[in-house]
């Protein structure tokens, strides 16, 4: 075994999975010229190139895939041993990746993140928030976040809120300035918040359910965001009627700020939920998360704040 050669592994697993010389500097605090010296140090030894690189981009060769999926193995392995032995004494430290929704960040893993920090200091958490579903294994995450719908069947689950509905609502001011649809066809004749997925670059359509049927809604107004909070604040401003997830808008229903339409056309989802592969389940850093949402659950809710339990 060449010693010498393996501090420089957990480097080559950086720039696979960043496809980023530059992009694996700054997660692991390197200097740009280190990062690649590394890497040359390991090919030079394999004899054979790792990536093939030019001036946009930088990918894996078919040897370089190989190995890479053959040392991400053995590196995790390493990673859950010593994270093993911290955790015995009560010291979870390291970095936790989490890839979540924006909407999901704001509804499930930031009031956990504060819970975290309260039993595990020395623990990170590095949040990417991405609406676009991506392979978190693939990708070097730890776990995602997203609506149990959209998780995979392999992942192992565990739930983060109770179900609640993708509903409709305006304020007050749009509504006597407009009027108020009593149909979801009416739609098409209001001015509607659009949502932006950024990943593919199409505007979201809007689920409804009528009388049993999902139907979709093509958003059409003057005004089109990429984030639900500012499609919230654009509705609260009364510049149009925004779809949005129940919890977001609770307080604001509550206290009259906005107003809900069509309710009998809301959308019933199942919830957010946490979720990794099997074998990262073992995790100190994942257990902690997981930990923390009970943690979470404990505490009074904020104000319009949806109660979160684990999944049995």
């Amino acid at each position: 075994m060449d010693k010498e050669l393996l501090i420089h592994l957990p480097v080559v697993a950086a720039v696979a999975r960043q496809r980023s010389f530059v992009g694996a500097a700054g997660a692991l605090n390197m200097s740009p010229s280190a990062v690649s010296h590394a890497v040359r140090a390991v090919e030079d030894r394999l004899g054979e190139p790792l990536f093939a690189r030019t001036t946009r981009s930088v990918s894996l060769t078919e040897i370089g895939a190989d190995f890479v999926r053959r040392i991400d193995a053995a590196l995790q392995d390493i990673d859950e041993a010593m994270q093993a032995v911290t955790a015995a004494r009560g010291d979870v430290r390291g970095v936790l990746r989490l890839n979540a929704s924006r909407v999901a960040f704001t509804m499930a893993v930031a009031p956990i993140l504060a819970a975290l920090a309260r039993s595990h200091p020395r623990l990170s958490v590095e949040v990417h928030t991405d609406d676009a579903l991506v392979d978190i294994v693939a990708q070097g995450f730890d776990a995602g976040v997203r609506l149990g719908e959209a998780v995979q069947q392999d992942m192992v689950a565990v739930r983060l809120t109770p179900p609640f509905e993708a509903i409709v609502v305006a304020s007050q001011a749009y509504l006597d300035r407009r009027g108020k649809p009593s149909a979801s066809a009416e739609l098409a004749q209001h001015d509607c918040i659009g949502y932006r997925l950024l990943a593919s670059g199409s505007l979201y359509e809007w689920e409804l359910d009528e009388r049993g049927r999902r139907v979709v809604v093509q958003a059409k107004g003057g005004a089109i965001v990429s984030d639900a909070t500012a499609a919230r604040e654009l509705a609260l401003a009364g510049v149009g009627i925004a779809y949005l997830f129940e919890p977001l808008v609770r307080r604001d229903l509550r206290e009259g700020r906005l107003l809900r339409i069509l309710p009998q056309a809301s959308l019933r989802h199942d919830g957010l939920f946490l979720y990794f592969a099997r074998r990262a389940s073992m995790s100190a850093k994942l257990r902690a998360f997981i930990d923390a949402v009970g943690e979470a659950s404990a505490r009074p809710p904020e104000p319009g704040t949806p109660m979160r339990r684990k999944a049995g």
